[in-house]
């Protein structure tokens, strides 16, 4: 199955049905209050601003691969699935104090347009939120039976709960030096807590025997990892053509991705110390980024993290293949993961 040109066809399925939704929020948002209508036009604009629907088609993949076919109650929860999805990336782009995502601007910048940086970040926080509520109120009202949703509102909750954990933690070793294995604890709760999601929601309403529930959830964590690596490597590494934003966001904040933490584990004591003399600024160059990367490299790290993303990878292959879903949807997914393992070697 060639999984771009499904991807291409299920964001277009899901854009469809965000757009009408949204379009309306924003007019009943106008009709009590205009500026409330400029909050939701701007919440629907940053919903449907390009990118490939990876978490809302992950849900309709699973959900296909038990049931055989879409149907309007999937494409609602797809729908909530998308809101809850862009509520933590305005979460997101606001505690790393992002200006752009997209090629967009962020909704907090956004916001502060013609107020000031606190009336934008208040605004975006209780942004998010509300899109956290719609999400809910998709799944709530997608016409699927009561325990179905309700398992998989449960499922929602957990996760965004693991989600702002790993939130808490990424942000906490900014301050000090993360091992693997607390670098491993957050990710696991981060992109892994994601596709925990989105896998089981599709299997659970598509009625999936409890062994498949079981093998996805494992596979989740696996896929989780695996992305998380790699978008951490694009965002260390990537141009900002590529990005959408300006590249190197972690090194201003000086995070620590796995690359990193092997870095600070590898590389001579004085690499590591010209590192902490270069990271952690906003105004970090060009040239001073490049000398962080070549460090990376040189010392192993880069590979070392490549090679940990495949590893999950394979593994997540294994597991989907052990499944009943349909053989052409666990071609998309074994497709997509080796996407995203090959992808890895765009940056050396």
């Amino acid at each position: 199955m060639d999984h771009e040109r499904l991807l291409e066809e299920y964001t277009t399925m899901v854009e469809d049905a965000l757009r009408p939704y949204l379009e309306n929020l924003a007019r009943d948002a106008s009709a009590y209050h205009p500026f409330m209508g400029e909050v939701y036009e701007s919440l629907a604009e940053f919903v449907l601003r390009g990118g490939k629907r990876l978490a809302s088609s992950s849900t309709l993949l699973t959900y296909r691969g038990y049931r055989g076919a879409l149907d309007d109650r999937i494409l609602e929860v797809a729908k909530g699935v998308e809101l809850y999805r862009h509520a933590i990336l305005v979460h997101d782009d606001l505690v790393d104090m992002d200006d752009y995502r997209r090629g967009g601007e962020t909704l907090h910048r956004r916001f502060a347009k013609g107020f000031d940086e606190r009336f934008g970040m208040g605004t975006a926080v209780f942004s998010g939120n509300i899109l956290l509520s719609l999400a809910f109120e998709c799944f709530l009202g997608s016409g699927f039976p009561a325990d179905k949703v309700v398992r998989v509102m449960e499922l929602f909750g957990r996760n965004e709960r693991a989600v702002n954990e790993s939130q808490v933690l990424d942000q906490a070793f900014e301050y000090w030096r993360p091992d693997y294995r607390e670098w491993e604890v957050m990710a696991r709760k981060r992109a892994a807590s994601l596709f925990n999601s989105t896998l089981l929601a599709g299997a659970v309403l598509g009625d999936a025997p409890e062994e498949d529930i079981r093998l996805l959830e494992e596979a989740s964590v696996h896929i989780g990892y695996s992305f998380d690596i790699q978008d951490d490597i694009i965002g260390t590494f990537a141009d900002e053509e590529e990005y959408g934003r300006p590249g190197g966001g972690d090194l201003r904040f000086w995070k620590k991705p796995l690359h990193m933490v092997y870095t600070l584990e590898t590389a001579p004591q004085e690499e590591v110390e010209e590192i902490e003399a270069l990271v952690g600024r906003a105004d970090i160059g060009r040239e001073e980024m490049e000398r962080v990367r070549q460090i990376i490299r040189d010392c192993g790290a880069l590979e070392r993290a490549k090679e940990k993303s495949r590893e999950h990878a394979e593994r997540a292959v294994e597991l989907i293949k052990r499944t009943a879903m349909e053989e052409e949807v666990k071609d998309f997914f074994t497709s997509f993961i080796a996407y995203v393992a090959e992808s890895l070697e765009w940056y050396k």
